[in-house]
């Protein structure tokens, strides 16, 4: 049975988005990743949410996004909003200055159509992937739907382990896949981005580090990708693979956390929510009516991997270390 999607009003919130392509079919080529990736940073300056981190592969997206709290929002950063989304020459755009020229702002009703539109992650993800089948159909000359499903998320609690840990999950999804050793050699992640200067990718990773200047911070990023995990940059490291790690966890033994990232985590995409003890009992608590009577509490721990201090909402017993 699917859950409802759990979100957080009125707070800021951070969610791990994702959207699988249809069938599991191979589809997005490398200019299908680009315009992705240019998209999402159209639809997240429209829509006010701050991009974490991001990871687009050939058959499904990751999204690491942060909700600010609810405010108010200017006429004139609606309009900057708008330019961002649709340019200069947008009919929106156009509406909007037409108010500001005339009335002095702009028209209540088309404000509130606007607003309707910013600060949710679901219409967030919703306009991102029509817009991108829209792109896509025409470019390949198909029709139909592009996207699986509705997109999963997961509530993140916004504290820098549990957001750097979801973080570098996600940019460790090619290394997982085979594609590349290291992400910084696979440019459709922010990490790589960042890397290569991107300022953009810069300001997401340095928004849950303890860093505060870049090249402190990608260091730090960068023991949390790799130490343990087999590869530092330092020579002589052995590298474990999947399945040796797996054998490790059957056995009992103890891996770090970087070495555990290399897994796919059922926790990270379908835990529903994650985060310390506290925090998953206060979501739980908030939406308890979506859950059976019998039930008594929220937070269950992440069964078969070291993620000390990490707990989620739902508890995965079958296939939740692949």
């Amino acid at each position: 049975m699917r859950m409802a999607r759990i979100k957080i009003q009125g707070r800021r919130a951070v969610y791990h988005c994702l959207s699988r392509v249809v069938g599991g079919q191979v589809l997005l080529d490398d200019l299908g990743k680009e315009t992705l990736v240019r998209m999402l940073r159209q639809q997240a300056v429209f829509c006010g949410l701050e991009v974490i981190t991001y990871c687009m592969m050939s058959n499904h997206i990751h999204i690491l996004v942060r909700v600010p709290a609810a405010g108010e929002i200017t006429d004139a950063e609606l309009v900057r909003r708008l330019e961002a989304m649709y340019g200069k020459r947008g009919i929106l755009v156009q509406l909007a200055r037409q108010g500001l020229t005339e009335q002095g702002q702009i028209a209540p009703d088309l404000r509130e159509s606007i607003l309707e539109r910013m600060g949710d992650v679901s219409v967030f993800m919703k306009e991102l992937k029509q817009r991108f089948s829209r792109w896509y159909n025409r470019r390949t000359d198909r029709y139909g739907t592009l996207w699986a499903e509705r997109f999963k998320s997961v509530l993140v609690e916004d504290q820098p382990g549990v957001v750097g840990t979801l973080a570098a999950y996600i940019d460790l999804n090619p290394v997982r896949a085979g594609l590349v050793g290291d992400p910084k050699d696979y440019r459709f992640c922010v990490y790589a981005a960042g890397v290569a200067g991107n300022p953009q990718a810069r300001a997401g990773l340095l928004s849950f580090a303890r860093e505060t200047e870049w090249a402190a911070a990608a260091a730090e990023y960068r023991q949390r990708l790799f130490v343990g995990a087999g590869k530092t940059g330092q020579k002589g490291k052995a590298v474990l693979d999947r399945e040796a790690i797996k054998r490790v966890l059957a056995a009992g033994g103890e891996l770090s956390r970087g070495e555990v990232l290399r897994l796919r985590i059922r926790h990270m995409t379908d835990g529903v929510v994650l985060g310390s003890k506290g925090f998953v009992e206060e979501m739980y608590i908030l939406h308890r009516d979506r859950f059976g009577p019998k039930r008594r509490s929220g937070a269950r721990p992440i069964r078969g991997v070291p993620m000390e201090g990490m707990m989620a909402m739902r508890d995965l017993r079958v296939g939740a270390v692949m």
